[in-house]
């Protein structure tokens, strides 16, 4: 098979990696790719909103099937693109990835069926908004109903913080038109999970577990980031909050939307939180999540394209996941500044030290190649993901790992996965 794989970030790289392991993809394509996937794939400079052209790429190299990785593409319609030009894509179609691309969408739609969720409500101005939070209870959160790259959700603990928050979103516009509404719901507290899972339209099969580190920097301070690290699977997700979110969350989601008429297949990311009251579902994503990938995948022992065509035929029922009886850690090597400002172009030192060792990957997240040497290109760099027989052996092993990787500016959390030394 021929497969093109559409994005260009830490969560594509482990997807190539993935991809490349399956003996029936004789060449993989990645648009726009980075410096690691290009070891991996043919990468086309192609963006990922360029749909004609990728259409267009696709059917001149006689694609197979054609993943869409990221969040904007997928809530823009490019498996519809793809579809309509007779190609096989793996992802929702624009109206079933509005479970993502629209927060107040999907929060209307937990409330509908009844699926548990924080309560909340939806506001379409900031004089409404800001009347609300007159008589409201703090901590708060505020959320960009569209898409913020991970980073339009503001926790404000008194009034007057909630007040700016609303003027940042819906005002000052500092994610765009994502703040155009926004969603104001209660503040849970409870640990939260992400639990990743593939649909085929009707059936959905659970992966693993994990646990991603948002806030920049140690101890959960700091602004918000893409992620900062992850851990996998979660000691705090057992079986009987598995067995309560089977019932009540994940099949209920797929039939939800089904009767919705937006029929999902692809990928749909639970993030949970585990309340008091018991699981919650903070958020929908309509895809890999960015680390979680990075430590889900280097885990699953089954054939990933398998279970992409499984997806989208509708026969995900015949597949059963497996998953290795271990542990993964991933530790984000960053810009410092991220996720403002920071300086890119920086020659990354140690890659070949990956080589040959079982267990240690390395995922590019924002690397380019520069006259023959690859350079730091964004805020998040690379992932450094290291497996082991346990959590605390992996997050041992992944902190190792991140001292063979130097670049100027060089930044990252000390404390990835240190919640495992409270189980």
């Amino acid at each position: 098979m021929k497969i093109l794989l559409v994005g260009g970030g830490g969560r594509e790289h482990a997807l190539a990696w993935k991809i490349r392991q399956s003996k029936r993809v004789e060449k993989l394509y990645c648009a726009p790719g980075n410096a690691g996937i290009s070891e991996l794939a043919e990468c086309a400079d192609i963006g990922v909103m360029e749909f004609d052209r990728l259409v267009e790429f696709a059917k001149e190299k006689q694609i197979d099937m054609t993943i869409i990785a990221p969040d904007d593409p997928l809530a823009a319609g490019a498996v519809d693109a793809f579809e309509a030009a007779g190609l096989k894509a793996f992802g929702p179609k624009k109206n079933a990835a509005i479970l993502e691309g629209s927060k107040a969408f999907s929060k209307d739609l937990m409330k509908k069926y009844g699926i548990p969720t924080a309560a909340y409500e939806t506001f379409d101005t900031p004089e409404s908004a800001l009347s609300y939070l007159e008589n409201a209870k703090f901590p708060i959160v505020l959320k960009a109903d569209g898409l913020a790259l991970g980073k339009g959700v503001l926790i404000c603990n008194t009034k007057e913080e909630a007040k700016d928050g609303v003027k940042t979103l819906m005002l000052d516009k500092q994610f765009g038109s994502a703040g155009n509404r926004i969603v104001i719901e209660e503040y849970m507290t409870g640990r939260e999970v992400s639990v990743l899972s593939f649909v085929d339209g009707k059936s959905i099969k659970i992966m693993t577990s994990a646990q991603d580190h948002k806030r920049a920097k140690d101890g959960d301070k700091g602004l918000n980031t893409g992620g900062m690290g992850t851990f996998s699977p979660s000691p705090f997700y057992t079986d009987e909050i598995d067995s309560f979110c089977r019932e009540n969350i994940y099949q209920k989601t797929v039939d939800a939307m089904k009767s919705e008429g937006r029929e999902f297949k692809g990928v749909i990311f639970f993030g949970l939180m585990l309340t008091k009251d018991g699981p919650k579902v903070l958020e929908y994503n309509a895809r890999f999540g960015d680390p979680e990938a990075q430590v889900v995948l280097p885990r699953m022992k089954n054939d990933i394209v398998d279970i992409f065509e499984a997806c989208i035929d509708g026969t995900l029922d015949n597949i059963e996941l497996e998953f290795e009886d271990n542990a993964a850690v991933c530790v984000v090597l960053a810009s410092d500044g991220y996720p403002e400002h920071y300086e890119k172009g920086y020659e990354i030192k140690g890659l070949d030290n990956f080589k040959d060792k079982e267990g240690y990957y390395v995922f590019h997240a924002g690397s380019s190649k520069k006259d023959g040497t690859v350079v730091t290109n964004g805020g998040r760099v690379l992932g450094i993901t290291a497996k082991g027989e346990n959590l605390v052996k992996a997050r041992e092993n992944a902190y190792e790992a991140v001292k063979w990787i130097n670049f100027d500016n060089k930044y990252m959390r000390n404390d990835i996965g240190k919640a495992i030394d409270e189980v």
